[in-house]
């Protein structure tokens, strides 16, 4: 019920935004009586709240970064009119396969199976900040080639982590990391098996640690920042023309400094800038 409540209200809200732009447009033709009929678009948004992402704030309105970021999209694309509709992941990737959605809005990663079934656009609109989390009196994890004979929390087939571990696995043959199957999980249960000694760190995003350890009072901590993974939107292939103009406006955002400062707002760092500005900017707001 929560996360249909969240995802009602990001519709509704985006819904507004999408017809104050239509309005504006028609506006600006004063004097005329020719109207544009805005082109509509089919979109999937995620049925679950990513902290800071998207998710419902204490006011019960919908708030993070990337409805910011839809919110700014629509205001540069007037002739678009965007509908949206809530999928979890599986539904949004067929959905976007199938053609039912023109492409759809979540923090996806590029890997090479995606690719070759969905089109990404040039511009990747954020990053995913990877951390490791491990118990307090763990200084031996700090980076990826720690892990290596360690015991780290297992991962589903489709986990976008998982092809960080498989490249890494690739350029250090004979010193892999062990990665092990799961089904389904969350965040929350993962975090608990490293609490419990059971495992030794788990690979995660670090808005996802901050909350579940926030919430849970999980007695944990990051023992490194180890990667930003560029996120995009995910368009159906035939979605050229859209994935073409979406990117271009993306592009503006992020030279105009829009998006950057979205970043500062929601993350309290410029995730745009380098990795080592990122780490530098965490271990600073960690401290201080």
């Amino acid at each position: 019920m929560h996360a249909l409540l969240i995802v009602t209200a990001i519709l509704l809200l985006l819904a507004g935004c999408g017809k104050e732009a239509t309005q504006a447009s028609a506006g600006g033709q004063s004097g005329s009586s020719a109207k544009t009929t805005p082109k509509v678009v089919k979109a999937a948004l995620n049925t679950v709240p990513v902290p800071l992402f998207s998710y419902l704030d204490e006011n019960n309105k919908p708030a993070g970064f990337m409805i910011d970021y839809l919110k700014e999209l629509e205001k540069k694309l007037p002739d678009y009119k965007f509908e949206y509709e809530s999928a979890d992941n599986e539904g949004q990737l067929i959905g976007t396969d199938t053609g039912k959605y023109a492409f759809a809005a979540n923090f996806w990663f590029k890997n090479p199976e995606r690719e070759k079934k969905y089109l990404y656009p040039q511009q990747e609109f954020g990053y995913s900040i990877t951390a490791l989390a491990v118990k307090p009196e763990r200084n031996d994890i700090k980076t990826l080639d720690d892990l290596v004979g360690k015991k780290l929390v297992p991962m589903t087939p489709v986990s976008g982590f998982r092809y960080i571990l498989k490249d890494y696995n690739l350029n250090h043959p004979g010193k892999e990391i062990k990665i092990e199957d799961v089904e389904k999980t969350t965040p929350a249960d993962d975090l608990k098996l490293v609490e419990s000694g059971k495992y030794d760190a788990h690979l995660l995003n670090v808005v996802h640690f901050e909350d579940a350890v926030k919430k849970l009072n999980l007695n944990l901590k990051v023992g490194g920042i180890i990667s930003k993974e560029p996120v995009y939107l995910l368009f159906n292939k035939n979605q050229t023309e859209l994935a073409k103009i979406i990117d271009e406006k993306t592009v503006e955002l992020i030279k105009d400094g829009t998006l950057p400062k979205l970043s500062e707002k929601w993350f309290r760092v410029d995730v745009f800038k380098s990795l080592e500005y990122v780490q530098q900017g965490y271990k600073f707001r960690k401290d201080g």
